[in-house]
């Protein structure tokens, strides 16, 4: 990992250390050094040194004091390693680190190296690339620009992308590889490692559908290779979280390729029921309540269609890419009869803006999308005028649609998880239907959605007329009405109660 071969180095340990073309504090001063930074020390006068940077090809001079240096031999290792054990857990350190387990890695035998030091390297790595996604525009993001170049030169790569007009930069993960081959690598080693190669945020959103689905395998199989039976509960929640998460995601692509996700989904919700919420850190609420959102959008895929009844809800494949939802009326097919009531195709059997196409007769009304229907969540109310049914746009995207009967006929409206989409990262939130309110025009609802960056939970009394929300709370016991009406089966299948 280092450029050259140094008998002697010196590792810059202070920021703006001054490389001076004289052993004087009078000199002028060449270039500025970074913390972090490795020389070739070749001589010595008074309190400075001689050093050739051969990162820049340039030599010069400075205070003995800004650094520490080492003989790149094998008596060298433990020292390098110590410095690295001591610094890895530090903010703000990474470079220094990173550059000592480098040298570790350059000075040590073969037999000598154990996962421990990529653990390290990797560990800096990763807690580098989160602080220089998160400080655009801060004091500290000079720094941390330097420490990122720094590191770079030790063979540190990162990854970025932009997301939603933010700059996305992660760590290539090459440590942790190393760590999840090395047969002496402990559980929890291999628990961090698996954790830091399976980020949700470090997926890139330009890869293509094929390429997407052949990630989200090689992450399922990183993290099914980590046992769990020896870890502390607080790093098993963590795998089940990112296990739970993963797999909404590989269910969600199974459907979309036209796939049964069953299995899927099922396993994405065993592994969500599998975290043990008494040993939750505070740290992890957030995580808990990420995995728990994901699942909560795919979690009908776990479940098989119900029964038609006289009115139900049926889908047919409209344009490439695109589902039809059709509303099936038993009763009204028996009494269609005069001109009025013509569902017949257009022309060509492409499907109207409002009308069945294709030859589907039998349809009272017809609404397309390029989403992911769950026809087994469709519900009807007692009054056979209103349907729901959850419709998800996106990996962790479900919306909520509510087909409705009017003097003029059927209409369909879309409830999204949250009407602001100023949310930070990819919008993440579902909204599920929970009960119908007899009598009084109300449905009841349940969602969760992250919201600049913040995690809400809501259990919702809807207006039927209007779809606006007439009463809320954090916990369903607080609402009276989902004690009478909740759907029975709502409440056995929903994550939204935990």
């Amino acid at each position: 990992m280092l450029a050259t071969a140094l008998t002697v180095m010196a590792i810059v340990t202070q920021d703006q250390t001054a490389l001076r073309a004289a052993p004087r504090d009078s000199a002028p001063q060449q270039v500025q050094l970074a913390q972090g930074e490795s020389l070739e020390v070749r001589g010595q006068k008074g309190d400075f040194l001689q050093v050739w940077d051969h990162r820049r090809e340039r030599g010069g001079y400075l205070r003995a004091t800004q650094v520490r240096r080492y003989t790149l031999n094998a008596e060298s290792a433990p020292a390098l390693l110590a410095v690295t054990q001591f610094v890895r857990d530090t903010p703000g350190q990474e470079a220094l680190g990173i550059s000592h387990a480098a040298a570790f890695l350059h000075a040590a035998p073969a037999e000598a190296i154990t996962p421990e030091a990529f653990d390290a390297l990797g560990t800096m790595a990763d807690r580098l690339a989160r602080r220089a996604s998160q400080s655009r525009g801060k004091a500290g993001d000079v720094l941390t620009a330097q420490q990122l170049e720094v590191v770079a030169a030790y063979g540190v790569s990162m990854q970025s992308f932009e997301r939603d007009g933010q700059m996305q930069i992660c760590y290539d993960g090459e440590a942790f590889r190393r760590v999840m081959a090395l047969p002496k690598s402990t559980p929890e080693q291999k628990a961090r490692a698996a954790l830091a190669l399976t980020r949700h945020d470090c997926v890139s959103p330009t890869l293509t559908p094929t390429e997407r689905a052949s990630l989200d395998a090689w992450r399922y199989d990183v993290l099914s290779r980590v046992d769990t039976t020896p870890l502390p509960e607080h790093l098993k929640n963590r795998i089940h979280m990112r296990r739970a998460g993963v797999l909404s995601a590989i269910a969600y692509q199974q459907a979309r390729r036209n796939e049964n996700p069953m299995e899927t989904a099922q396993r994405a919700l065993g592994s969500l029921a599998a975290i043990n919420k008494s040993e939750l850190t505070e740290d992890d609420a957030n995580s808990y309540s990420d995995a728990a959102v994901r699942v909560g959008a795919v979690r009908w895929a776990a479940e098989l269609p119900g029964k038609p009844a006289s009115l139900s809800l049926t889908t047919r494949a409209g344009q490439p890419g695109e589902t039809c939802i059709q509303l099936i009326d038993a009763k009204e097919n028996k009494k269609i009869a005069g001109p009025s009531q013509d569902f017949r195709s257009p022309p060509g059997g492409q499907p109207g803006p409002n009308g069945p196409g294709g030859g589907a007769s039998s349809a009272v009304f017809e609404r397309c999308t390029w989403g992911t229907v769950w026809t087994a969540s469709a519900s009807v109310n007692a009054q056979r005028t209103a349907v729901t049914v959850a419709v998800q746009t996106g990996e962790t995207w479900r919306e909520l649609w509510l087909f409705r009967k009017g003097e003029e006929g059927w209409n369909v409206d879309v409830i999204p998880p949250s009407a602001n989409f100023t949310t930070e990262g990819p919008a993440i939130g579902y909204i599920e239907f929970a009960g119908w309110v007899p009598g009084n025009q109300q449905i009841l609802a349940a969602r969760e959605v992250r919201v600049d960056g913040r995690y809400k939970r809501s259990f919702e009394i809807l207006n039927l007329d209007s779809l606006q929300v007439a009463r809320w709370a954090d916990r369903f016991e607080s609402l009276a009405a989902f004690y009478k009406w909740q759907d029975p089966r709502w409440k056995g299948t929903t994550v939204s109660v935990r």
